[in-house]
């Protein structure tokens, strides 16, 4: 599985972005264990300047790619639907290509309201939830009461509603009863699909996760194989490990390692933009300063994606990835880690393997492999 050792392209960034997520707001309503978040008991919100100037980059970028905006908060929906429908309206559909919407929500606010508004516009809706009971423990509120019942009210309305939902779900100790009671769950929920992400060291949460091991490559292979047995919904992990082991099987995995790095700007509800690692926005570094590279109410965001490059951690962070390139037999997949993650867990963006390398692309890798060959 590896890049092939001839003359290679350099590492780069692509000089446009296909997702930019939005934050329109820091509050939330929760306050997870597990939350990486810096500001998210401070309520401030997005202005529709802000909010102005990206949907004009987003309408140049149309021309050429479809551009997906995702809004990420905070909550998103402690904004209030009215407001939300504001900041929606400042962008027009794409000019060439579709420009869409999506939010990720704990889901506690789902009313009618907002179900009118995702159905209207329409903004493609993904739920938080980690399961039931201990399960879902982590995510409290502010006075430490659990918020399950809330979100699965929230989950009613999306059905009562028809709207299709999505899952993204923290597990916090990967065993293979916990992917198995995590599947089961989410096909009882009616998502059209789960995202899973294994609890990490990242952000104001400095509590190491699991460790990389043969309990969480079971985890991964016992995934597998409930999906395999009831292909009921997608798994956004498994997604990604079988398309880069089809791209494997007709031999151009390269090609898919010679492709540029795709930025994931993050503009915050200020106009600041953290053009790769959206989870670095609101924190600083020792040297380096702010993570955001600009601002959308001073400089165009089609310009600060194009000139990320030149900002130094940018760039070593580049060239963490050039280095993932010459040292890791998984690139061609993981396409050099998680930028955020590598600065979280060793203070640098040059680094290269990191645990969430290793439990949340070796070991799935491993577990789907071991799954297809004792299956």
């Amino acid at each position: 599985m590896s890049t092939s050792e001839r003359d290679v392209p350099p590492v780069r960034l692509t000089t446009s972005a296909a997702v930019v997520l939005m934050q329109p707001t820091t509050l939330c309503n929760l306050d997870c264990s597990y939350c990486y978040l810096p500001e998210r008991a401070v309520a401030r919100r997005m202005s529709t300047a802000v909010a102005d100037s990206v949907a004009a980059s987003v309408r140049t970028w149309s021309r050429f790619h479809p551009v997906s905006v995702v809004w990420h908060g905070g909550e998103p929906l402690a904004v209030g639907a009215p407001y939300f429908r504001g900041l929606l309206e400042r962008f027009a559909p794409g000019d060439e290509h579709p420009v869409t919407h999506s939010v990720q929500t704990n889901g506690t606010l789902i009313d009618d309201q907002w179900c009118e508004l995702f159905a209207s516009w329409p903004v493609a809706v993904t739920v938080s939830i980690d399961g039931v009971g201990e399960a879902n423990a982590a995510r409290a509120d502010w006075a430490g009461q659990a918020s399950t019942d809330r979100t699965l009210r929230g989950v009613d309305r999306l059905r009562e509603h028809r709207i299709p939902f999505g899952l993204i779900a923290v597990v916090a100790e990967a065993t293979p009863a916990a992917a198995r009671e995590l599947y089961r769950f989410a096909c009882e929920l009616g998502c059209v699909g789960l995202g899973v992400n294994l609890a990490e060291q990242k952000g104001v949460n400095d509590v190491p996760g699991q460790g990389a091991s043969a309990e969480v490559t079971a985890f991964w292979r016992e995934l597998a194989a409930c999906w395999q047995a009831d292909p009921h919904i997608r798994v956004r992990e498994l997604d990604q490990a079988y398309s880069y082991l089809r791209a494997e099987l007709a031999g151009v995995a390269d090609a898919r390692a010679n492709r540029p790095l795709p930025s994931y700007p993050m503009v915050t509800w200020d106009g600041d933009v953290v053009p790769i690692g959206p989870e670095l926005a609101g924190f600083t570094h020792p040297r380096h300063g702010a993570f955001a590279t600009g601002n959308v109410l001073r400089t165009q965001l089609t310009e600060l994606v194009a000139q990320a490059p030149r900002v130094p951690w940018v760039a070593e962070a580049i060239a963490g990835a050039s280095a993932c390139r010459d040292s890791c037999a998984y690139y061609a997949y993981c396409r050099g880690g998680q930028v955020a993650n590598k600065y979280f867990e060793t203070g640098r963006f040059d680094s290269t393997e990191t645990t969430y390398c290793r439990t949340s692309k070796i070991n799935l890798m491993e577990g789907i492999l071991s799954h297809a060959e004792h299956s």
